[in-house]
């Protein structure tokens, strides 16, 4: 029996081990370089031989893999804690008290994680002697690394972080303060004074730590936390006064508030879950050649690859699907509607890039589509698996008929006359095209009853501006909804050749939280990727 427990345990390893890439196995190595000797790490090839040296040093075993979910958690990796029976609501209310990934050695990381290439490229040069030579360094961890061996940078000396900080990432200072705030938040209690950061087991004086005095009730992104939120910050004041008789004034005197400004909400909505295995799919559906009358919507491919590198850069499985007539794109919202993927994802993001008239859209067979149709294939009750889920349609089409072109730009409309001789500009398509429940979002490119434009070589106004927007605010942390507002902004300042035609784009939403995408491990959109596409 023991002999099957212990093959279950190495074959769950090894199942882990094949879904982690080389960056997860160097982010690894890292958070554990408290637990492995650095020369033992240098010879680490993949997690199997980190799992193997845990399994030597007795931190895991058939009966307790917690670390490894710890390191799962850390890493954001969360898909994979099933496969180890936990999930990531179990490590959260477990960390406090088995927790063993130092405090010192999360803040490095989350340091790490947030200095881009360029913050690690001017860090070398500035400390240049220091560094091997031989080998240039590559990444955040990889610096941070280097000092270690040099006794440059360590737990009771953070004055090498806070100068590389300072120089290329002065924002991330405040990380460091608070770290070391809660530390030792009074230097005449020092002795008695828990010197991990909640959440995490860092050795402290009398064998005592945060953890022991207040479990938090959240240990995510802990010093996202902080900056988010001081609500339970304060709750941890109050626990070490309470407990140790310590004082909590420099704490809050450093955050520049009182007691009773601190205790307070920043962020009232709550956010969709975005840690699923993966994002979820991104469906790209570009029609440029009709049967007709209609043009041939000439730079389309520039969107649709645009499209397909930042949604691919945000997480998202891109398919894309050329030239669909009305049929075949019911056919396609049908099969993706009953589709068993939506179970692991977080969100479906449905791209459909053609002519349209108001509250419609063109199949290349000429034949229109409501919009309010296409969305409601994936309303809770006709796809169960997305209900509760977010659901974004951006849709890049005219609303409005045809008017005067400018040079070198083509408009999204079906080319019949007297489209906008009113002027009159009506947002009950719009409203009528969201289904009525809750979690879509429709991002249209132009508001009812106008032109959107396309540039003949460097595609349209709006989906430009919203790849754009997204490759620059999502690694800030911004929500869906205040980047639609930035690409809006952008759209608005845009004019024809003649400065005599304007486009406005409008979303609408009946989203019931905030809708913030994971900010992804490379700081920009890769140019070029090997998508999964049909």
């Amino acid at each position: 029996m023991a002999d099957n427990e212990n093959v279950i345990f190495r074959q769950q390893l090894l199942s882990i081990d094949e879904n982690l890439g080389k960056e997860d196995v160097e982010d690894l190595k890292f958070l554990c370089s408290d637990f492995i000797s650095l020369k033992k790490l240098e010879t680490v090839k993949s997690a199997q031989d980190i799992f193997q040296f845990l399994i030597n040093e007795d931190l895991i075993n058939k009966d307790d893999t917690f670390l490894i979910a710890e390191l799962l958690y850390i890493i954001r990796c969360n898909f994979l804690l099933q496969k180890l029976d936990y999930t990531k609501e179990i490590v959260q209310e477990e960390l406090p008290n088995r927790g063993k990934v130092s405090g010192y050695r999360q803040l490095l990381y989350e340091i790490a994680e947030e200095l881009t290439k360029d913050n690690v490229k001017d860090a070398a040069f500035l400390l240049k002697a220091d560094l091997p030579k031989k080998q240039p360094i590559m990444s955040a961890l990889e610096l941070l690394t280097s000092l270690e061996k040099k006794d440059l940078l360590q737990e009771s000396d953070l004055r090498i972080l806070e100068y590389i900080c300072q120089k290329t990432a002065p924002h991330l200072l405040r990380k460091i303060e608070i770290y070391k705030q809660i530390k030792v938040p009074h230097q005449e209690n020092k002795e008695t004074v828990p010197s991990s950061v909640c959440a995490f087991n860092m050795p402290v004086s009398g064998n005592t730590s945060l953890q022991d005095i207040v479990p938090p009730k959240n240990h995510e992104h802990l010093y996202n936390e902080m900056f988010g939120s001081l609500e339970e910050h304060v709750g941890i004041v109050y626990s070490l006064a309470e407990n140790q008789d310590l004082k909590a004034e420099p704490v809050l005197n450093f955050l520049g508030q009182g007691l009773q400004q601190t205790v307070r909400k920043t962020d009232t909505l709550n956010q969709y879950k975005m840690d699923g295995q993966y994002r979820g799919y991104c469906l790209i559906i570009n029609n440029v050649n009709f049967e007709g009358n209609l043009r041939k919507r000439k730079g389309s491919e520039k969107d649709a690859m645009e499209l397909k590198r930042v949604f691919t850069w945000l997480g998202f499985k891109v398919k894309k699907y050329d030239d669909q007539t009305s049929t075949e794109i019911g056919k396609l919202l049908q099969f993706w509607q009953f589709s068993e993927d939506w179970k692991d994802s977080d969100c479906l993001v449905c791209c459909i890039l053609s002519h349209g008239k108001s509250g419609k859209v063109f199949g290349t067979d000429e034949c229109l589509i409501p919009i309010r149709t296409i969305t409601s294939y994936f309303k809770a009750n006709n796809c169960p698996l997305l209900a509760q889920k977010p659901k974004l349609f951006f849709i890049q089409a005219c609303q409005g008929e045809k008017s005067q072109q400018p040079v070198f730009l083509q408009d999204d409309g079906s080319f019949e006359p007297d489209a906008q001789s009113s002027g009159f500009v009506s947002s009950q398509h719009l409203t009528s095209s969201i289904p009525d429940e809750a979690d879509f979002l429709l991002g249209m490119a132009t508001v009812d009853g106008y032109l959107s434009f396309r540039h003949v070589h460097e595609g349209t106004w709006y989906i430009q501006a919203l790849c754009s927007k997204l490759q620059l605010l999502v690694p800030r942390g911004e929500d869906i909804l205040s980047i639609l507002t930035e690409v809006n902004e952008e759209v608005s300042k845009r004019a024809d050749a003649q400065q005599e035609r304007k486009q406005m784009p409008q979303p609408a939403y009946t989203l019931r939280k905030k809708l913030i995408f994971p900010v992804p491990k490379e700081p920009f959109a890769p140019s070029e990727q090997s998508s999964d596409m049909q």
